[in-house]
């Protein structure tokens, strides 16, 4: 079933389109836009209702794998009996024995399985892999490469880093072992990891999303807020345990019986029930707004209709943790202040007291810390001047595309 025709560049996602990874769409479009031809292979397929214009941009060709091997078995039995006729198939059958020998999991089986259906059908004119996040996308990347005998890369995030373990990355990151022609990753924080796990640190390149501008309105007046308004409270992110909103919302029951404040979020997440029913044990809940899932132009206009961005990262207790989320940047394109918390890469884009507010994640210190911004009119408009300044200068996505474009280029060179 091999596609005679079609791009050079295979690119693996978890799922397509996902709202929660908006900084995957907006890399892919401009890649497209610089004149990068790929299609996309998702290994899910959508569960959200909503999509972002961004979405709708892209022009690349969609591909769906069997999320679940049962689901398509005759599509795998071909993928499968494909394989063992490929010229990697003794290479990628003596990877995956000796991965599944450190990791007895059905995913780990599923995504062999995977790569066998899209080593099979993969048109003939692909000439590389790339895949977003370096567990599962990666992985099956990996086996479809070795089956193709391609070179593959990949693009790191977050929870792929830090939830993985170090003899996969090793793996993946070293050439004996069929591992990445190069990597990207997001955070500095992320990227001094990864090059310590490689066989050579030029194997791992830090590349920050960054932020196309030219997709966001310019920011609002913010010189004037009324005293008599509520505190306009907000954040955007999975209710999921490194979100830490867990730890907000204690704050939030902390606060000033006088201070006038309300709270929105947006976004959808396993812990949605449990954190509601915490709102209402903790007397707060006629003071939050629960949005659920939103698109981007609704974010954004949320975004400028508040007074204060939340986000108090933290470490999960299996590892997970934030990058440097894109939210942040997106607010500071709408010159709204921001708390957060100096977990991972954060830092790299605030300095606490210059460009937003950074504290631990006690429910005591973001109390405190809010409570001191609505005390201080002042305090708002200095720091998302700056944060606006930082994000122009020094995070803008041209650069990264830029860079991605030619390493992309390169691996799909003749010989590389």
């Amino acid at each position: 079933m091999t596609q005679t025709t079609g791009a050079p560049l295979a690119v693996v996602v978890k799922g397509w389109p996902r709202l929660s990874e908006t900084f995957i769409a907006q890399e892919l479009v401009a890649l497209e836009e610089a004149g990068l031809s790929f299609e996309i292979w998702s290994l899910r397929h959508p569960t959200d209702t909503k999509t972002h214009p961004l979405h709708d941009r892209l022009q690349a060709p969609v591909h769906y794998l069997p999320e679940y091997l049962r689901d398509a078995p005759l599509r795998v039995l071909r993928g499968f009996l494909s394989a063992t006729r490929a010229p990697g198939f003794a290479a990628a059958w003596r990877m995956i024995r000796a991965d599944y020998a450190r990791d007895k999991t059905p995913n780990r089986l599923r995504r062999f399985g995977q790569a066998c259906v899209m080593a099979r059908e993969l048109p003939d004119s692909t000439l590389a892999l790339y895949a977003h996040f370096l567990h599962t996308p990666s992985s099956v990347a990996r086996y479809a490469a070795i089956l193709r005998g391609l070179p593959w890369s990949f693009s790191a995030h977050a929870k792929d880093i830090w939830t993985s373990p170090d003899w996969e990355l090793r793996e993946k990151l070293s050439a004996q072992s069929f591992g990445a022609a190069f990597g990207a990753t997001c955070t500095g924080f992320g990227a001094e990891h990864l090059k310590d796990l490689a066989d050579t640190p030029d194997r791992v390149d830090l590349v920050y999303h960054g932020l196309d501008l030219q997709r966001f309105p310019d920011p609002p007046d913010r010189s004037h807020r009324s005293a008599d308004a509520p505190l306009a409270l907000m954040s955007v992110g999975r209710l999921v345990e490194k979100k830490g909103f867990d730890r907000l919302i204690d704050a939030l029951a902390q606060l000033p019986p006088g201070l006038n404040w309300h709270w929105t979020h947006i976004g959808g997440g396993t812990l949605g029930e449990a954190l509601q029913k915490q709102a209402q044990e903790r007397g707060v809940a006629d003071r939050i707004t629960w949005q659920g899932a939103r698109d981007q132009p609704e974010v954004i206009a949320a975004m400028r209709a508040a007074d204060l961005f939340v986000l108090p990262s933290r470490i999960a207790e299996d590892g997970d943790r934030d990058g440097l989320p894109n939210v942040l940047m997106e607010a500071a394109s709408q010159k709204l202040p921001i708390l957060s918390t100096p977990v991972s890469a954060i830092p790299e884009f605030i300095r606490s007291g210059v460009h937003g507010i950074l504290t631990d994640d006690a429910p005591e210190s973001i109390a405190t810390a809010i409570r001191a911004f609505a005390e201080d009119p002042l305090m708002g408009p200095t720091l998302a001047d700056k944060a606006y300044e930082r994000l122009v200068q020094d995070f803008r996505m041209e650069p990264g595309i830029a860079h991605l474009v030619r390493r992309l280029r390169a691996i799909m060179e003749p010989g590389a």
